[in-house]
C-alpha cells in the first residue's frame, strides 16, 4: 500500500467572483491555522489587511497541497497551472455540478480536519497535450481539447488519423476530444458517454457532422490523435477546457496526446463516483405521473 502524505503546507486559491468566496476563505483559513498547517493565500483572494497573500510563483514552489474554493471552473485554471506541476486539488465546492469539487461549504470543517489526519482518497486524472503545426506552444487540459469555427452552422473539414492511421473524413461544426474527468463535461452535453474516471480512454465525439452515421468513438488513452484540417480560407478556434483558445487560418495539423504530467485529485474518504452522478445529474429521482 502506498504511504498517505500528510499535508503541512497548504496553499487556499480561487478564480470565481463569488460573493461567499471570502467567507469561506476565512473559514478554511481558521480551521488549518488550528491544525497547525502553514498557510499560503493566493493573492487573488481578497481578504483584508491582516491576511497576508503570496504569489503564483511561491505557491508552486511551497505548497503540498492546493485548495481550490469555486465550482469546476476554479478547479480546471488550479489543475492546469498547481496539478500539472505535481501539487494535489482539493475542491470546495460552490458550483452547482461540481464534478470535481467535492466538499460543501457545511461540511467543511470536519472534512479539512479528516484529510490533515490522512483519511483521504487520492485519485490520478490524465492530461491532454495539444500541438499545431507551426506553432511553439503546447496547450494542456484536463477536460477536453475542442476545434471548431466559432461561427453557427459553419463545417469544418477534417481528416482523423488516430496513431497516423486513417479513420474517416469528416465534415461537422466541430470535433471534441474528451478525457474520463471530461466525460461529464461538454462531451456528455453533446450527447457523449459517461465514462469512469478510472479509464484510460480518450472519447472522440463529432459535433453536428453532416455525415448521420457519425457516432462517438471510443479509444485507448496512449493514442496519438491527428487531425489534417482541409479548409484553406474558414478561421478555426482550439478551445483547451473551454478557456484557453488558439485561433488559425488556413490548412493546419493538430496534434492530441495523453500529456506526461498527471493530476492528482483529494476527495474525502466517502467519495463516490456513482453518488456523484446520482447526485449531479439526477439519477433515480422519481418522476410525477399525470394520473
Amino acid at each position: 500500500m502506498v504511504k498517505k502524505k500528510k499535508f503541512t503546507h497548504i496553499a487556499i486559491t480561487t478564480s470565481s467572483p463569488d460573493k461567499n468566496i471570502p467567507i469561506i476563505a476565512k473559514q478554511l483559513f481558521e480551521v488549518l491555522k488550528n491544525q497547525n498547517v502553514e498557510i499560503f493565500l493566493d493573492e487573488k483572494l481578497k481578504l483584508g489587511k491582516q491576511y497576508k497573500t503570496v504569489s503564483e510563483k511561491v505557491i508552486l514552489k511551497k505548497a503540498g497541497l492546493i485548495i481550490a474554493i469555486g465550482g469546476d471552473g476554479t478547479m480546471l485554471n488550479s489543475s492546469r497551472l498547481y496539478g500539472s506541476a505535481g501539487i494535489p486539488i482539493l475542491g470546495i465546492n460552490l458550483g452547482r455540478l461540481g464534478f470535481l469539487t467535492d466538499i460543501a461549504p457545511e461540511e467543511l470543517t470536519s472534512s479539512i480536519i479528516k484529510i490533515i489526519e490522512l483519511e483521504y482518497i487520492e485519485d490520478k486524472r490524465f492530461f491532454l497535450e495539444t500541438k499545431v503545426t507551426n506553432k511553439k506552444e503546447k496547450a494542456l487540459a484536463l477536460n477536453e481539447v475542442v476545434i471548431h469555427s466559432g461561427a453557427i452552422a459553419q463545417l469544418i473539414e477534417y481528416n482523423l488519423f488516430i496513431n497516423d492511421e486513417f479513420v474517416y473524413r469528416q465534415k461537422a461544426d466541430g470535433l471534441i476530444i474528451a478525457t474520463p474527468t471530461g466525460s461529464t463535461a461538454y462531451s456528455l452535453s453533446g450527447g457523449g458517454p459517461i465514462v469512469h474516471p478510472n479509464l484510460d480512454v480518450l472519447i472522440l465525439m463529432p459535433m453536428f457532422p453532416q455525415d448521420l452515421s457519425s457516432s462517438p468513438l471510443i479509444v485507448s488513452a496512449d493514442s496519438s490523435i491527428r487531425l489534417e484540417l482541409l479548409d484553406k480560407n474558414n478561421k478555426k478556434h482550439l478551445s483547451f477546457d473551454s478557456h484557453n483558445s488558439i485561433s488559425f487560418k488556413g490548412e493546419a495539423n493538430v496534434t492530441i496526446k495523453k500529456a506526461k504530467s498527471e493530476l492528482s485529485l483529494i476527495h474525502p474518504k466517502d467519495h463516490n463516483f456513482y453518488e456523484s452522478c446520482r447526485n449531479k445529474l439526477g439519477w433515480s429521482k422519481s418522476t410525477n405521473r399525470m394520473g
